[in-house]
């Protein structure tokens, strides 16, 4: 917007010189010819032709720009007004057009810029009029005619001129907004297209270190517990929590290299679920897990969606649930949806909206265009239910 209002002046800047440069010339050749002339004027000719064309010229630098900048049709016939009473007292005053006619020809220019076209007729007959008066009372019908045709063709060729340039001007600065507008579209897709990298990233970090971590801290609690009494099975726990921090850490780097490291990429996700659960059930969780319907190929998209809600799930029960069950249900059974529930048989949760992790799961299924459900109440348990389209 900026770049198209500094055209829009300095067209305006450019017009209002070349006002000044025509209607000057006009006046050095009126000059000329009234030195070289045999007609002389009285001291108050000379200084009422003055004051008019000194009028002249700063109605023409000024008031143009006024007019065209306040864009009211009542101002600008104002102006027009003004401008043909003073051309028509210097004409009467020098005796003919003459010379002078050159200075209203830049204002036909002027009324092609300012006026509709049911204004700029009116006020171009009356420039031509103002011209072709004097000619028809002083000179000799012939003569009259033929100057006044030449008159009428460069009152025509002005008028035709400047709407033709207004008309590039204009073309110019709309396709100068519509590329800024462009440019201000390209700079919000861009940001929404970061802001959309960064939630999944954020989502993937959660989903993949938290669960690692949730686990190895459940891990090296069941090994406290039970390092007094049985020294064995507490190492075992240790020991699987190092493999799991190691595992945890791969995960992490491959997430840094590809910036998506899928746990469902080379295993199906059935085989991914099951893998997910031998983690808990190592340290005594009881997960079961058990898939009903025909177990059918799904996009990887979708498998890292329902992967995703089930380690999330896992992650809430460590961290708060004290559940001595959990159930995994991943249902094939219905041709057009895949659903999967996580029970719990816990404590559960006042608060059925839960924190970053169920707003992840939520966004990772509404952008498949699913859904995904909570059902817990303190003291009976916690059900999240992710259903996809497939």
């Amino acid at each position: 917007m900026k770049s198209a209002l500094l055209t829009k002046f300095k067209f305006i800047s450019s017009g209002a010189a070349a006002f000044l440069i025509v209607v000057c010339a006009a006046y050095a050749s009126a000059i000329t010819a009234l030195i070289y002339g045999r007609r002389s004027l009285a001291a108050w000719e000379i200084i009422a032709l003055s004051v008019a064309g000194i009028a002249y010229l700063v109605a023409g630098a000024y008031g143009f720009a006024r007019c065209r900048q306040s864009g009211s049709l009542s101002v600008a016939i104002t102006y027009f007004v003004i401008q043909l009473s003073l051309a028509a007292t210097m004409i009467v005053l020098r005796g003919s057009a003459g010379e002078l006619s050159m200075i209203l020809l830049p204002l036909a220019g002027q009324s092609a810029l300012l006026l509709p076209l049911r204004a700029m007729v009116p006020i171009c007959a009356l420039i031509y009029v103002t011209l072709v008066t004097p000619l028809l009372l002083r000179s000799r019908w012939v003569d009259a005619i033929a100057i006044a045709l030449v008159y009428g063709v460069g009152i025509v060729f002005v008028v035709a001129f400047t709407r033709m340039a207004a008309s590039e001007r204009d073309a110019r600065l709309a396709l100068a907004e519509a590329n800024q507008r462009l440019r201000e579209h390209a700079a919000q897709i861009e940001e929404l297209a970061t802001t959309k990298e960064r939630n999944r990233l954020a989502r993937e970090i959660h989903d993949s270190l938290g669960h690692y971590l949730t686990v190895v801290n459940v891990q090296i609690e069941a090994a406290r517990a039970i390092l007094t009494r049985d020294h064995a099975r507490a190492l075992n726990h240790l020991s699987q929590a190092q493999t799991l921090t190691q595992e945890g850490l791969a995960e992490v780097r491959r997430s840094v290299a590809a910036l998506r490291a899928s746990p469902t990429a080379s295993l199906p996700l059935a085989d991914a679920l099951a893998k997910l659960i031998e983690q808990w059930n190592t340290a005594e969780a009881h997960v079961a897990l058990v898939v009903t319907g025909a177990i059918r190929p799904l996009t990887p998209q979708a498998d890292l969606t329902l992967y995703r809600a089930a380690q999330e799930a896992l992650t809430n029960v460590g961290k708060h649930a004290r559940a001595t069950r959990v159930n995994l249900t991943l249902d094939y059974s219905d041709r057009q949806t895949v659903s999967l529930k996580v029970e719990d048989d816990g404590c559960g949760s006042a608060d059925s909206q839960g924190g970053f992790g169920l707003l992840g799961v939520r966004e990772r299924a509404q952008l498949l265009g699913g859904t995904m459900r909570v059902s817990t109440a303190t003291g009976q348990g916690f059900t999240l239910e992710v259903e996809l389209p497939v």
